[in-house]
């Protein structure tokens, strides 16, 4: 079993991806924006020293977020690349299952309670019959019919209702 969860089910590096590329399109959106609004008022001559000035600096804090989005996604490639270097626990196979094996032991588990006991008086003979089905019931391998009855030890009535 892995100690660490896989990439792929990983939220800080999904989370690092979409903050990666928000700060990318986030950037991106500033400095265009600044840079349309410097360039239409500076060719049509209505520019104020705020538009120049002021623009210039925002142009480049957009330019800042660009850059930092592509060291966030570029981290984020690294890391990727990182984790299929980790080595994964090998699979241990215990042992293969044979189950022609297992199906040759519930037929062995089984024969017993179907062949009936061989039994020399009649009074032994019925308290075998009657201890049969208690053995049967409590082996949960062996299905019993619906209308078999119940255990002694599954009645209704408690045992210390004497008291």
């Amino acid at each position: 079993m892995p100690t660490r969860p896989r990439l792929i089910s990983s939220i800080p590096f999904w989370g690092l991806l979409v903050v990666s590329l928000a700060t990318i399109a986030g950037g991106w959106y500033i400095t265009t924006d600044k840079l349309g609004t410097m360039t239409t008022t500076l060719t049509d001559g209505s520019a104020t020293g705020v538009d120049v000035y002021v623009g210039q600096s925002i142009a480049q804090l957009g330019s800042i977020l660009i850059g930092a989005g592509i060291l966030g996604v570029l981290l984020t490639l690294a890391v990727a690349a990182l984790s299929t270097l980790r080595p994964h626990a090998p699979v241990e196979v215990v042992e293969p299952i044979d189950w022609a094996a297992d199906a040759d032991e519930r037929d062995a588990v089984a024969a017993p309670a179907v062949a009936a006991p061989a039994v020399a008086s009649p009074a032994a003979a019925a308290s075998a019959v009657a201890a049969e089905p208690t053995a049967q019931s409590e082996n949960p391998d062996i299905e019993v019919a619906s209308d078999t009855p119940a255990p002694a030890a599954a009645s209704s009535e408690r045992p210390d209702a004497a008291r």
